[in-house]
């Protein structure tokens, strides 16, 4: 979604990051680059002035201009702006009310509200554990009713029955009634839209918030929308007085500016985004986050958050294990390559990755897509049992049929199949035998020096501070392991930039090693 003015940001604020000194002129100049950038993203005029005049007063400061490093000075200041034009913190639905709680979505035609109103049932049922019913209040599309009916099926929710007829108020206190008597804790009305804002709308969101009392009116809005987001936004904030938006398609290619406008002229906070067509494709909106993103900084905390929603802790603790005894077949690769599909592929982990949201552009130039993991999953689906767990057995009669069966040629199986053989022996090496492989007696050494205890020698980095994992980062690169120097490495470089450990070591917070680690990124061509 904020690529284009990510890359804009990044390469304005990179030249005030790369000077020695700042003047005043040079800040001057920066900002109206930066504000040219937001206007081309569709951020509404208003909101850029507010933000860009904020920044000026901020940075021209004798503080600022006469500091070590200005130019960085000058960053954390954009990254607090925006931050504070987003929403300082972030805001979930409140159901903080008597129940049943009425959740009331409101927005015009075309911009997600039944889907989203699925999509926030799911959330709510799964993670808060809450009985909800759904109820259709659009009687003028035709098939409205009945959509939300199948998103019930889908998602496991209750949906009010349809009675043909009913006027869209009449639903409404139909609906709160039946969720008192079926003892719902949640109750969300899917109301009508329009193509744009009239009257006729407006007057019926408003008789309806009479009748069914809402704790929450959600306003869903299209983030493609551009510069009219604000009028739309404001509208609704008018007329029928919204408490959060959510905004839908946070996954196009749009630029981001309805994101950016309509929390900084409401005043009210974006509380949830849809990241894709699924119904578990919606997040929480983290305020610090976005603004991360935007500025290039990464988000690891929605990167560890998605590995602890998608990978099975069990299944990677196995693998961990596995890995440690040198063991590590064609079945571990395909699972290896499967969580990294399931983490967004590899350009959705790399725009997390502080740092890497550059290298996007630069593996889709070196062929190193999503595309290519499809191909190696298919090359591995298409051998047999003994094969995947004994690829020494594949001679050329085999490749041959194996590249039939997967569309693929031999030199991709060959490709796949050198891939494996660097992360096999890697993993011999990092947890051979002797006195607990390469990895732990280094690891251990560093824990040692570092008095930081752990199982078997390996310092357990769960219970490490910032500082203690900066240190031992130092530390581990001078010993010459430096993150992305071992091509094909599962765990190439876990976040906060260690190397990956096998899956042997903890995140902070007790995730076994994201999976067993990702895959590391073979086939980028070496400079020569």
């Amino acid at each position: 979604m904020f690529e284009s003015l990510q890359d804009r940001l990044g390469s304005i604020l990179s030249g005030l990051t790369g000077r020695g000194a700042l003047s005043e002129a040079d800040v001057s100049a920066a900002l109206r680059e930066v504000r040219r950038a937001l206007l081309e993203a569709d951020v509404a005029l208003e909101v850029v002035r507010s933000f860009t005049d904020r920044v000026r007063e901020k940075a021209v400061g004798a503080e600022v201009l006469k500091s070590i490093k200005p130019g960085q000075m000058v960053v954390k200041i954009v990254h607090d702006e925006l931050v504070e034009m987003l929403g300082s913190e972030g805001v979930g639905i409140d159901l903080h009310a008597v129940a049943p709680v009425v959740i009331m979505m409101v927005g015009l035609q075309g911009s997600g509200k039944t889907t989203t109103t699925g999509k926030i049932a799911k959330r709510l049922t799964d993670r808060e554990k809450k009985k909800v019913l759904m109820a259709s209040l659009d009687t003028r599309r035709p098939a409205a009713q009945e959509q939300l009916r199948q998103l019930g099926v889908q998602t496991g929710v209750d949906t009010l029955p349809i009675i043909a007829g009913q006027s869209p108020t009449d639903i409404a206190a139909r609906a709160v009634q039946a969720a008192k008597l079926g003892g719902h804790d949640v109750v969300i009305l899917d109301t009508a839209g329009r193509t744009h804002i009239d009257e006729p709308l407006m007057q019926e969101m408003a008789e309806i918030k009479r009748k069914s009392n809402p704790h929450e009116i959600l306003l869903v809005a299209d983030s493609l929308t551009g510069q009219d987001a604000v009028n739309l936004a404001r509208n609704f904030d008018e007329r029928v007085g919204i408490t959060g938006l959510v905004l839908t398609r946070m996954d196009g290619d749009g630029r981001g500016g309805a994101a950016l406008s309509m929390r900084a002229v409401t005043g009210k906070p974006i509380k949830l985004i849809g990241t894709g067509e699924k119904m578990t494709e919606m997040e929480e909106f983290h305020p610090r986050r976005i603004a991360d993103r935007i500025l290039g900084m990464g988000d690891i905390v929605s990167l560890v958050e998605k590995a602890a929603e998608n990978i099975d802790a069990e299944k990677a603790r196995a693998m961990a294990e596995k890995m440690a005894k040198g063991k590590f077949d064609l079945n571990d690769l395909a699972d290896q390559l499967r969580q990294m599909k399931s983490l967004g592929g590899m350009g959705g982990i790399m725009g997390l990755m502080p740092g890497m949201a550059g290298m996007k552009d630069k593996l889709a130039a070196a062929g190193m897509n999503d595309k290519v993991f499809d191909r190696q999953i298919a090359i591995i689906q298409s051998m047999t049992k003994a094969e995947r767990a004994n690829p020494d057995i594949l001679k050329h009669s085999r490749k041959k049929r194996i590249a039939a069966g997967s569309g693929t040629d031999a030199s991709d199986i060959n490709k796949l199949l050198k891939m494996h053989r660097q992360m096999a022996d890697m993993m011999k090496m990092m947890g051979g035998k002797g006195k607990g492989g390469m990895m732990k007696q280094m690891m251990g050494g560093l824990a040692s020096k570092m008095g930081l205890g752990g199982m078997g020698g390996m310092p357990d980095l769960s219970k490490l501070d910032p500082k203690q994992l900066e240190a031992l980062q130092k530390q581990a690169e001078a010993a010459g392991l430096k993150p992305g120097s071992m091509p094909g490495m599962p765990g190439g470089g876990l976040p906060g930039g260690l190397p990956g450990l096998g899956g042997g070591a903890k995140l902070p917070g007790g995730l076994p090693g994201l999976g067993g680690g990702f895959p590391g990124l073979p086939g980028l061509p070496k400079k020569k």
